[in-house]
């Protein structure tokens, strides 16, 4: 075999790592999916996977402990390039994630909110209107 066909053959490690990388930004993928539609199961039975597909790939780029990604080779641009697309990927799931979240707490809040400048209506069981006003008394003390 010679030096230029060594040179632009990828080694194994490379070409795991880059499979596994495409199946992480599959799964990203999925997961946006699945935080789209609240599918909580789905997105729950996936982060197994998730970890274990990470660790597989720290390990197989040898980034598990002194060294990061910096210290790889030129021949693992692309590979690098792909886990920074991942990166990405999950920024904007934390991102949905948090929104999310937010929402949840904006609705909980105005449902024990008791603040007397709420501008929130509260409805009774049946649906309608609760007759507290939002200065704390009821339309028939005024």
């Amino acid at each position: 075999m010679t030096e230029a066909h060594t040179a632009l053959s990828p080694s194994p490690a490379f070409s795991h790592a880059c499979v596994l990388a495409k199946s992480l930004e599959d799964l990203l993928e999925q997961e946006f999916e699945q935080l789209k539609q609240q599918d909580l199961d789905g997105l729950d039975s996936q982060q197994e996977a998730k970890s274990r597909l990470l660790n597989d790939l720290m390990e197989l780029a040898g980034l598990s402990d002194s060294r990061n990604a910096d210290d790889l080779g030129p021949e693992w641009d692309p590979f690098k390039d792909k886990m920074r697309h991942c990166r990405d990927l999950h920024r904007r799931n934390e991102i949905l994630i948090h929104r999310k979240i937010d929402a949840i707490r904006g609705a909980l809040q105005s449902l024990q909110c008791e603040d007397p400048s709420s501008s929130v209506d509260i409805y009774d069981r049946l649906g309608k209107v609760s007759r507290r006003s939002r200065h704390g008394r009821g339309y028939t003390d005024a």
